[in-house]
């Protein structure tokens, strides 16, 4: 046995032997006017808010010729199951070819596959229209474009600007994802429950099915410049709603986003800024599925091969309800970000606030950001910074058995490693933090990332923080606080490794509410045993010292630990932290005749301590195993997230 080994080997011994073993809003109401979305900032704006209102509100900003062409004067009927997408298109192409107009609809559900919309032509969505997809893959032909941070070939969106000048989509109508069965095809209903989700989390690639999966995005801007997405509302995405990729001055203003309609969408973020330059988006409100505001700039190695930054970006004055990320920064960051400034925002309820993800294959330059004069209420995780975000699939490899009947070409892309290896670490610098207030939240602060390159130069002025508790900085440093207060339900502060020159914040500690010490384990499991005689199988999470109990949600802890008090058939399924936590996923284990299941989609280091009068012949499917006569005490343990364990005599 290894010395590691050894060490489990003898707390767990001791542990067992002194155990008596007896026997989890969607919305209250849309904001209408943009007051109510406002901010009021005490600075006068900034020379990058005051180019970018130079160019979106200059008379004359994506001018569309006075010419209407109605969309039923070409056969569209708005019947709720008509296919329309051959008359709309012929209206928009003929707008086009008359040196561009307005495509109007009359009152209607207006059925649809992909509509590409071309120069000088604005669809007008008036309030009772609805443009609504198929649900048929095959009326969204695959285009070549970039998808979470792969350039590769995808469905076309319900509606796409796809290398045009000159555009906009306006109107108080609807553009409706109908997403329901792209989410279905994705992870079965309910989720997790099926879909090529669960056949390639059992294939050992859950990494490659977001890419494989093809979701149909209602919105995407591709390669085009001066467009003004205006008024409208978007739903049930069946993958990102509005995406900006490769894109030049574009205007988005007064857009509702509503995604959580009939089941929860994978991956529906909201507006998604793709290495694009100029960009405005203000007054929108968004509920989704997952990142509500985002920035990306490609992926890995073809991320750092195309090297396309983000840039010159503001988004101002906007609502985000449920979803992952008040405002995000990544995952994919490899050309870099620069220019960007964020306020008035405000998150009701929403998972994070401000939040920048990347991986250690990433790459790329983070510098001059600035967040002011923003609002949360109810957020769980206000400032969220992991730089070593989701390895199970950020650093996917490709399994032997997939190799054999050879592998789509994103894969490769995937997989290809960036060399040298340093030119993958993420770095984040000069960012500023200004005039935030936090309330209700669970954690006040955490940032992780690495020794070579720390998320560095940050200045914090003027933010209140109420929080459970304080949180930990892991790879930071120069940062600076003036004004900064961060008040805690418990008497535990900021938690710091790896951190060089950090100013802390004012912090005010709950007077006589210190956090209550945790019994030891092995006195919680008595506990659980001297209450029910039915509990067989124990999961651990030895990183908060606590068990783990049917539909119990969990941290996340690189080791996990698993006690079985006799052979009798159980199984237990509980929840973790997918990426940084926004996700959750099942983790179910089984026991039953020698055997012992453990399906999961992140990979443990995990240890069985198992009660048996006798010793195993043979313990297939273990990494390292060892029985303990005197302790009638089997302990195994095995690295992986999907995998069986047999025991025979």
């Amino acid at each position: 046995m290894t010395d590691t080994f050894k060490m489990n080997w003898i707390a767990g011994t001791l542990l067992l032997a002194i155990i008596a073993i007896g026997t989890s809003c969607q919305e209250s109401k849309a904001v209408d006017q943009q007051d109510d979305l406002s901010v009021t900032s005490t600075e006068e704006k900034s020379e990058l808010v005051r180019q970018m209102e130079g160019i979106f509100y200059a008379e004359g900003f994506a001018s569309i010729p006075d010419k209407s062409f109605d969309a039923a004067d070409y056969g569209a009927v708005g019947d709720g199951k008509t296919l329309n997408t051959q008359a709309i298109q012929q209206a928009i192409d003929a707008a086009a070819e008359a040196g561009g107009g307005k495509v109007i609809f009359p009152a209607g559900t207006y059925v649809s596959g992909a509509l590409f919309l071309k120069s000088n032509v604005e669809l007008h969505l008036a309030e009772d229209v609805v443009i609504q997809a198929i649900q048929d893959d095959a009326h969204f032909p695959d285009k070549w474009t970039r998808v979470a941070g792969i350039e590769m070939d995808w469905p076309a969106a319900l509606v796409n600007i796809y290398e045009q000048e000159n555009v906009r989509i306006s109107g108080k109508g609807v553009i409706d994802g109908n997403g329901k069965y792209w989410w279905d095809k994705f992870w079965g209903d309910p989720p997790r429950s099926g879909g090529m989700w669960v056949d390639y989390t059992e294939r050992d690639i859950r990494w490659a099915v977001d890419y494989d999966c093809k979701r149909v995005r209602p919105v995407v801007v591709y390669k085009s410049k001066e467009v003004v997405l205006e008024d409208f509302t978007v739903k049930r995405a069946g993958f990102w709603t509005i995406s900006l990729t490769f894109s030049n001055q574009v205007y988005v203003n007064g857009v509702t986003i509503r995604n959580n309609i009939g089941g929860f969408g994978p991956s529906s973020d909201g507006i998604n800024t793709d290495s694009s330059k100029d960009i405005l988006v203000e007054n929108c409100d968004i509920d989704c599925n997952d990142d509500n505001l985002c920035i990306k700039a490609g992926r890995d190695s073809d991320g750092l091969r195309v090297n396309r930054p983000a840039e010159n970006i503001v988004y101002r004055n906007c609502i985000t309800r449920s979803g992952h990320g008040l405002f995000t920064i990544g995952s994919e960051t490899s050309g870099g970000m620069r220019n960007v400034e964020v306020y008035g925002l405000e998150a009701q309820g929403t998972n994070t606030g401000i939040r920048f993800k990347s991986a250690k294959v990433r790459g790329g330059l983070i510098e001059n950001i600035s967040f002011h004069d923003i609002k949360m209420t109810d957020v769980a995780r206000p400032f969220q910074f992991e730089l070593n975000w989701y390895p199970e699939y950020s650093y996917p490899t490709i399994p032997d058995k997939e190799l054999k009947d050879g592998i789509p070409r994103h894969w490769k892309v995937m997989t290809t490693p960036v060399e040298p290896p340093e030119k993958g670490i993420p770095e984040f610098r000069n960012i500023q933090l200004k005039n935030i207030t936090v309330e209700g939240a669970e954690r006040g602060f955490y940032a992780n990332a690495f020794i070579e390159k720390p998320i560095h130069d940050l200045h914090w002025e003027n933010i209140t923080i109420e929080a459970k508790e304080g949180g930990s900085l892991n790879g930071a440093a120069n940062w600076t606080m003036e004004n900064v207060v961060l008040k805690t339900n418990n008497d535990e502060f900021i938690q710091m490794t790896n951190t060089e020159s950090i100013e802390l914040p004012e912090w005010i500690p709950a007077s006589g509410k210190s956090a209550e010490a945790k019994a030891p384990v092995a006195e919680q499991i008595t506990r659980l045993t001297a209450a029910t005689t039915s509990t067989v199988l124990i999961p651990v999470n030895p990183a908060s010292q606590s068990l783990i109990q049917a539909n119990d949600t969990t941290t996340f802890s690189e080791n996990m630990e698993v006690y079985i008090l006799k052979d009798e058939a159980q199984q237990i399924q509980y929840y973790e932290p997918l990426g940084d936590g926004f996700y959750f996923s099942p983790v179910t284990i089984s026991q039953q005749g020698g055997s012992i299941s453990v399906k999961g989609e992140r990979k443990h280091g995990w240890t069985f301590r198992i009660r048996t009068a006798d010793p195993p012949k043979t313990v297939n499917g273990a990494d390292e195993w060892a029985y303990d006569a005197q302790e009638k005490l089997l302990v195994v343990q095995k690295t992986g997230m999907q995998f069986e364990i047999v025991m025979s005599d």
